[in-house]
């Protein structure tokens, strides 16, 4: 395997993608040992007529973390929608231990509100009672938020329901193919097209504030980097330099964006302020550079380079252009990937021959290898530092898959036909 596998894997992977394409599928294959027991009654919906069923968005949210058994509506006996007519004795029987109950009205400006409370069965108290709104429209929002809510109360952890995943889906008919820049709820639903080529697409990054993409794309000729509004749909070529044009990784401000150039003869990392675009070159070594992400301080940026014989991971702190390694673990560690306490690092890990998804603590220096499955690249973690996405394969098509930090949680995001890679993982939209 090459060292810029970046591009060479997703180009391997294209020829070999199936002829179709469409949403993912969540289907967890591992949780915790001892999941915390809920039960969400349907909620009432007072005659309103929604096409979607609320309480199963939620459920389906709960589930796919992991970390939630949900007791079947079968097995209730029976459905309140106030916590007033809770019989805590009859929950207790089922075993659960946290119920939701709720339910729908429309306000004077055609909004839809959901009133939720969930109750402590052990302890016989109401925990909260929230209300979340949304248009008619966006039904599916009302539920992740309700997830989100539920998830921190019982975690006291942020729930990252309501973000979204960008990713690159390929069709293939005959020889041609069709690559898609989509985007999708982090649940795989409501997925959308951003962008549609003949040619390759690959490595999205998204904006600070979830509003824009920045990714390459080969439709010049070759690897340029765009940047893309969502709602507008408005794209921006913001190179055009020969050579490799690759990796962009937005600023946590998101003035900047890092990024890898060869126009210069070799693959280093720049930095482009968007405002004035005044491009600034930040390595200077004859090895390979690439694959800049920031640090969430803004001060300093992770990369890959194989100066020191083999690749890995090196931190450059922007004030003074010093450079730190940071791995030295293994004959390889790449793509890197900072949950937000910017102490936790995903990265491509190989001890020996085979290519493992890892974390490793930058205090501590503990490095946990979290999946045992084969190729597996491009981890993303969630805004909430809880799970990470990454790509791999899975009876010889692409897929995503998505382990927890302490890898006690496992799901796979397979769509329902064809190739699905590159994950990249939203910021917290709301």
């Amino acid at each position: 395997m090459t060292f810029i596998r970046q591009y060479s894997m997703l180009l391997i992977a294209l020829l070999i993608a199936s002829n179709a394409y469409g949403e993912l599928v969540i289907r967890v294959t591992e949780g915790n040992d001892q999941p915390t027991v809920i039960a969400l009654s349907p909620f009432d919906l007072n005659g309103l007529k929604i096409n979607e069923d609320i309480a199963d968005i939620v459920e389906s949210d709960l589930r796919r973390s992991g970390l939630f058994r949900l007791i079947p509506r079968k097995d209730m006996l029976a459905f309140p929608s106030n916590s007033s007519d809770v019989y805590f004795r009859d929950w207790r029987l089922l075993g659960a231990e946290y119920l939701v109950v709720g339910s729908m009205s429309v306000l004077p400006d055609e909004r839809y509100e959901l009133e939720l409370s969930l109750l402590s069965i052990n302890s016989k108290k109401v925990q909260f009672t929230h209300r979340v709104r949304s248009s008619a429209t966006k039904i599916r929002d009302l539920a992740h938020s309700a997830s989100d809510k539920i998830y921190k109360s019982i975690t006291g952890i942020r729930g990252a329901f309501s973000t979204r995943l960008a990713y690159v889906s390929v069709i293939r008919e005959g020889d041609d193919f069709t690559y898609r820049l989509q985007v999708a709820d982090a649940d795989g639903a409501r997925e959308s097209l951003m962008l549609e080529s003949k040619q390759p697409i690959m490595s999205p990054n998204w904006s600070p504030d979830g509003k824009a993409l920045a990714y390459v794309s080969f439709e010049t000729g070759r690897p340029a980097i765009f940047r893309q509004n969502l709602a507008t749909a408005t794209r921006e070529q913001l190179t055009d330099f020969k050579g490799l044009n690759g990796a962009p990784s937005w600023s946590p401000d998101g003035s900047t964006i890092a990024m890898v150039l060869s126009k210069d003869g070799n693959p280093e990392i720049y930095s482009l302020e968007l405002a004035s675009r005044k491009l600034t070159r930040l390595t200077r070594h004859f090895a390979i550079d690439t694959e800049p992400t920031w640090m969430p301080d803004g001060k300093h940026i992770l990369f890959t380079s194989d100066r020191g014989g083999t690749p890995q991971i090196y931190k450059l702190k922007l004030a003074d252009r010093t450079i730190q390694r940071i791995t030295f673990q293994g004959n390889y560690n790449a793509r890197a990937s900072i949950a937000p306490d910017g102490r936790t690092m995903a990265m491509v890990h190989r001890s020996s021959r085979v290519f493992h998804i890892a974390v490793l603590d930058l205090k501590t220096r503990r490095l946990i290898e979290l999946t045992e499955t084969t190729l597996d690249e491009s981890p993303s973690v969630a805004p909430n530092g809880a799970i990470l996405m990454y790509a791999t394969k899975y009876n010889d098509r692409g897929i995503l898959a998505a382990v927890s930090v302490d890898a006690g949680v496992k799901y796979n995001l397979p769509a329902k036909l064809g190739d699905v890679r590159e994950p990249a993982w939203s910021p917290f939209l709301r």
